[in-house]
């Protein structure tokens, strides 16, 4: 890990070197704290050990300065000091995460910045935790699709962009036509199986940026912004002849038969009373009619 060290008395310096080295941590010195916050900048440094005594940090409030620049990582703060007043642990937000007395005792230095450490280490976890909850929030746990509400939030958005800009949109509705004889037959598990199959097929036939979401059990969605008629339909014969072209298996060579129903709805013109509501429920209409129709195809409707 790198450390910056504030510090301008030659022996404390020193051990404080000895100490890091030691513990193989890599060392950034600074003699002031312009020249500190110069090198934090470049955003590789989270841990500082800065002495109050021998540098300019309490006359240029350096600590408090860079808790208000509000880094997007936090940097820890090791503050060596003769002795620590009232204020500095009732305002922790402008002060130090810890403090360590002169002298210098190497042991102790060396279990303070193994703490320090380990505090960083929590925070990064919990950051990561916090990353993990958001993706699942967005994507279905199956298929890694955005699911149903991450989907609409985002047709929404595309929407209300293609009515202010007068732009063209579609969406193309897909859904297995005999999905729930698949898992009468072989069980949820290997239904679960086609549904992931099926998905990966949807998003390596999909263009790379469009947005797939799975928006039912067995209805998956794309909207195509400023996208209409024949183009829509080619993106979508697209994925159906990937979907058809995929080898669905069971583990004694039974191949699944999976039939596949297309819709696209393209609108030329976004309308003041048009809602993605609205597009979905044509799509589901027309996907019915698909099935109908015998499935393995896709049809097209201008709204």
């Amino acid at each position: 890990m790198k450390i910056l060290v504030l510090n301008n008395d030659v022996m404390e310096r020193t051990i404080i070197q000895q100490v890091l080295q030691y513990n193989k941590h890599e060392i950034i010195s600074a003699r002031d704290s312009g020249a500190a916050m110069q090198l934090l900048q470049r955003g590789d440094i989270r841990f500082v050990i800065a002495d109050r005594a021998t540098t300019d940090i309490d006359e240029k409030e350096f600590i408090k300065q860079l808790r208000e620049a509000n880094p997007p990582y936090y940097i820890y703060i090791l503050l060596i000091a003769s002795k620590v007043s009232d204020t500095d642990i009732t305002t922790p937000r402008a002060g130090a995460d810890d403090y360590l007395h002169k002298p210098i005792i190497p042991l102790e230095l060396k279990s303070r910045v193994h703490i320090g450490e380990r505090i960083l280490g929590l925070g990064d976890n919990l950051v990561e935790a916090k990353d993990a909850l958001e993706r699942l929030a967005l994507f279905d746990p199956l298929t890694k699709l955005l699911n149903q509400q991450a989907f609409l939030s985002l047709a929404r958005g595309e929407l209300e962009r293609a009515r202010r800009t007068q732009a063209p949109l579609s969406l193309i509705a897909l859904d297995i036509d005999n999905f729930k004889e698949i898992n009468e037959k072989y069980g949820r598990e290997i239904g679960d199986d086609v549904l992931v199959l099926i998905s990966q097929a949807i998003r390596e036939k999909s263009r790379p940026y469009d947005n797939v979401g799975r928006y039912e059990d067995d209805l998956f969605l794309i909207p195509l912004p400023d996208v209409i008629g024949q183009d829509s339909e080619k993106i979508a014969q697209r994925i159906l002849k990937g979907i058809l072209n995929t080898d669905i298996a069971l583990l004694d060579d039974t191949v699944l038969k999976v039939n596949i129903s297309m819709a696209v709805v393209s609108s030329v013109r976004i309308t003041v009373n048009m809602e993605v509501d609205t597009l979905i429920e044509k799509a589901q209409e027309l996907i019915s009619t698909v099935k109908r129709n015998g499935g393995n195809q896709v049809e097209t409707i201008f709204i």
